[in-house]
């Protein structure tokens, strides 16, 4: 099994931090969190990540080097320009079977050997992990039929699947993605829809975080913290 794991980003949202750190290098705990994923991905069985690395990416490279002290092959695919999300799998080679990807920044425990078994058993182009989130409205919705209000909702709450950032794709997909062209992963799986494709979702009912934001940030340190051996798999 081969990973992807994207870490070129910039890290806008946690600024200032991330001028002088690149974002997957952010530390939860006593390891950063490229560190817990990396360590999560080995325990389900990968053993060979590239990392699509561009801003800052000679303090990734200097950190985790060729990947030999956490047991993995570890090769970097630098992006001159930005290439968005799905852009820079046009610059990796090697990729000749069914592969993850996944951002940098995400805490989860999820099962990863799980996710891709799902994947192979549904013969899917590609497989989105989707994580339920609840999206609170802090105002009254109203429904109007022209200017009569036909239903009112006091601060309803919604529920959403979303993504957790985290793929595993058909090696074929490649093909639908240009050379040093900018392109994101909604729009290839758009693509795919609209090509006929099988694009599965897999649902995941654990822990998943996104850090991104100083507020997700502060809270993955305590959780991580307190469920350190959920998340590293130690007893």
């Amino acid at each position: 099994m081969k990973a992807v794991i994207l870490a070129g980003g910039k890290g806008r949202r946690l600024a200032p931090y991330t001028t002088v750190l690149p974002k997957p290098l952010m530390p939860i705990g006593e390891m950063p969190i490229l560190e817990v994923i990396l360590r999560q991905i080995k325990r389900h069985g990968c053993e060979e990540v590239t990392m699509a690395v561009g801003h800052l990416a000679e303090l990734l490279m200097a950190f985790f080097n060729d990947g030999k002290k956490l047991g993995l092959k570890i090769n970097y695919s630098i992006e001159e320009k930005p290439l968005g999300t799905a852009g820079p799998l046009s610059l990796i080679k090697g990729l000749d079977d069914h592969f993850i990807v996944m951002n940098g920044d995400v805490l989860t425990d999820l099962d990863y050997s799980e996710l891709y078994r799902f994947h192979k058993d549904e013969k899917a182009m590609a497989t989105v992990a989707t994580f339920e989130r609840t999206v609170r409205i802090d105002f009254g919705v109203v429904e109007t039929e022209g200017a009569s209000i036909q239903k009112y909702i006091e601060k309803p709450s919604i529920n959403y699947r979303v993504s957790m950032g985290i793929y595993v794709f058909d090696p074929r997909v490649l093909s639908l993605i240009k050379k040093d062209e900018y392109f994101d992963f909604p729009d290839l799986v758009k693509l795919l829809i609209s090509r006929g494709e099988k694009v599965a979702a897999y649902p995941f009912n654990g822990y998943w975080l996104d850090i991104g934001r100083p507020d997700d940030y502060e809270k993955a340190i305590g959780e991580f913290e307190q469920n350190k051996k959920t998340f590293l798999g130690q007893e």
